[in-house]
């Protein structure tokens, strides 16, 4: 018990500082090693260690990283970009068109992979046009937060609770949307009012016609795949089966080498995940779980509040995704586990705006936007600690 327990802090002090002290061991390689070490340790065996291991989560992962990587190979999101300009005659006008397409997209795509995607365009976009990045760079990481919570497919945390909860893709949308739809709304006001110098009296925009590259043909196949798999992911198919198939089917082409696509994938990420799947079921043969379960009985988890405070804070402590595996253990056990699981969702996804370290998608922004522009710690947190406030009270009372 106590080597299980030790495993488990060291792992967790890792993910949340970002790499151990005095070695080049990142997030990725501590996991890892924690895993490893649950096996040397004899804390679980062999066989103990593949059954934790969650394959549906990394099954749908992986099929979502194949359909990304082909709709960004094909230039689809260049299209789209290019769309929003055109018709954005104002800042405003284009602030929100990011917001949306962020959004919107982070949805049914992993909010991650659309920071990589859209951060380069959107620093394009306010070069030609000579406007001040930073609003719109922060737009991109807050948005693709917060558009995120709305479908299973959104972010990886989602995708575990999606598992571990059994909650249909149609009932997780039917339930989050609205509450992403109307903080997304709120992040447009946010950003509008602490930015005002860059959005009141900035006059029309005017911007020159931009050629675009397009693979026509796969930017087709890609488009039809990635609606279908959509289409079949509100029918109620099984989601990780059906990313699965649209990942494999797009593989199937004369046009692009799959060299190309496998270096699109974020393979680490995949590890990470099977890392932390034996670590938690590790400490999970501690009763750790259950003696956080009572510990934490006296705060009413089950009331929709207090659980979204403890998700927040324990998201910022060792990230979102660590977070929900914590949780894993005990919100089964709660009167109505439903609820609490997307409250957990959405408390867990929102708590990512608080700071610049709050989640992978505003690390992506800040460091792919660094040689253009700087967006410190408090830049970040002057947006993101409000936003953050507003979001989580929305989303508390929506799902009361």
């Amino acid at each position: 018990m106590t080597t299980a327990l030790l495993i488990f802090a060291v792992t967790y002090l890792v993910l949340a500082i970002g790499r151990l002290p005095g070695f080049r061991l990142d997030r990725t390689g501590a996991a890892i090693l924690g895993a490893t070490l649950m096996l040397a340790a004899g804390v679980l065996s062999t066989e103990e260690a593949y059954a934790a291991i969650n394959y549906d989560t990394i099954m749908l992962l992986f099929g979502m990283m194949i359909v990304v990587a082909n709709l960004r190979l094909s230039g689809f999101f260049t299209v789209i970009n290019t769309q929003v300009v055109e018709h954005a005659h104002s800042p405003l006008v284009l602030l929100s068109g990011i917001v949306a397409v962020s959004g919107v997209f982070s949805a049914f795509f992993v909010n991650d992979t659309m920071c990589l995607v859209l951060t380069p365009l959107v620093l394009e976009i306010t070069e030609r046009l000579r406007r001040n990045p930073a609003p719109y760079l922060l737009a991109v990481a807050m948005a693709s937060n917060i558009g995120s919570v709305a479908t299973i497919t959104g972010n990886p945390q989602n995708m575990m609770i999606g598992s571990f909860s059994r909650i249909g893709y149609r009932d997780f949308a039917a339930a989050l949307a609205p509450v992403a739809a109307i903080s997304l709304a709120f992040t447009v006001a946010v950003i509008a009012l602490l930015y005002r110098a860059e959005f009141v009296g900035g006059g029309r925009l005017q911007a020159e016609p931009h050629a675009v590259r397009v693979n026509r043909v796969l930017l087709w196949k890609s488009v039809i795949a990635s609606m279908a798999m959509i289409v079949f992911f509100f029918l109620g198919w099984p989601v990780p089966k059906v990313a699965l198939i649209a990942g494999a089917l797009l593989l199937l082409t004369r046009r692009v080498k799959p060299e190309k696509v496998y270096r699109e994938i974020d393979w680490s990420l995949l590890v990470l995940f099977i890392g932390l799947f034996i670590v938690v079921a590790g400490v999970e043969k501690t009763g750790l779980p259950q003696r956080l379960f009572a510990a934490a009985a006296p705060y009413h988890l089950e009331h929709t509040a207090p659980m979204s405070v403890f998700a927040a804070l324990l998201s910022n402590i060792v990230s979102n995704v660590p977070a929900v595996l914590v949780f894993k253990g005990f919100v089964p056990h709660l009167p109505d586990a439903r609820k609490a699981w997307l409250t957990l969702a959405m408390a867990s996804t929102f708590a990512g705006n608080l700071t610049v370290l709050g989640s992978v998608a505003n690390l992506i922004v800040v460091q792919r936007a660094r040689s253009h522009v700087t967006i410190g710690f408090r830049e970040y947190a002057r947006a993101g600690v409000p936003l953050t406030i507003v979001t989580i009270a929305i989303g508390v009372w929506l799902l009361k």
